[in-house]
Order: C-alpha cells, then sequence, then structure tokens
C-alpha cells in the first residue's frame, strides 16, 4: 500500500516547494514537468526516478497520483534529474514486488513503505 493520502495533501502544499529546490539535482530525484488532463496547466511534480540506459523508472510512493494520470494521458513528460532534461514517452505503469528498477538499497525502502508499483518511461532520443 503507498504512503497514506493525508502525507500527499501534505507534500503538495509544503514540502514540494522546498524538494523542487534539489530534486533536479541529485540522483534519485526528478522533477517531471506535465499538463493537467482538465486544466491544462503545466505542473512540476518532485519524484523519485532512477535511469537504466534509456529507460526510467518512476517509484509510485503515492499510488497513481495526479502526476501519473496526467502523464498516462499525454503519453509523454519532461523530466530533469541530475542537471539534464529528458523528453520521455511510451508511460506504462507496471507491478513489480521485487523493485527491480531501483538500486538495490532503495529496494529496501520501497519494502518497508511497501510500494511495488513503478511508472516506466522511455527516453525520446
Amino acid at each position: 500500500m503507498p504512503l497514506p493520502r493525508s502525507i500527499t495533501r501534505f507534500n503538495k502544499a509544503a514540502a514540494n516547494k522546498v524538494t523542487e529546490r534539489f530534486a533536479g539535482h541529485l540522483p534519485g530525484f526528478g522533477i517531471v514537468t506535465h499538463r493537467g488532463r482538465k486544466s491544462g496547466r503545466t505542473y512540476h511534480t518532485p519524484v523519485n526516478v532512477f535511469q537504466d540506459g534509456s529507460q526510467f523508472t518512476f517509484a509510485l510512493t503515492y499510488g497513481r497520483g495526479d502526476w501519473v494520470e496526467n502523464v498516462l494521458a499525454a503519453g509523454s513528460a519532461d523530466v530533469l534529474t541530475r542537471n539534464t532534461t529528458y523528453h520521455l514517452t511510451s508511460p506504462r505503469v507496471v507491478n513489480d514486488p521485487d523493485r527491480s528498477g531501483v538500486p538495490l538499497p532503495v529496494r529496501g525502502v520501497l519494502r518497508i513503505l511497501n510500494v511495488d508499483d513503478f511508472l516506466l518511461m522511455e527516453d525520446e532520443q
């Protein structure tokens, strides 16, 4: 089970504003730029993201939140990670109880949080 919705609301209101300052620069973090399905507004959402070649794996620590639904509907998104922006396509949600798309130390944390859903996307290049 992903993290509770109350934590999601707190993060949207407060923590994301702090996280946005470093998320695009540190390993394991990124900022997804996506467009709202209904509003058309552009959003920037801090996320946990891991790159393996051209594949990007996003840990869905809050489940299929709004940003995930927006990316799935659009079929693409941009992500800033490690000071580089990538245009990603082909989004798909997968259930991976082995958490094979993330580094070993992260697997343990996600296991404790009971997170085994991931959004996979490919670098457009």
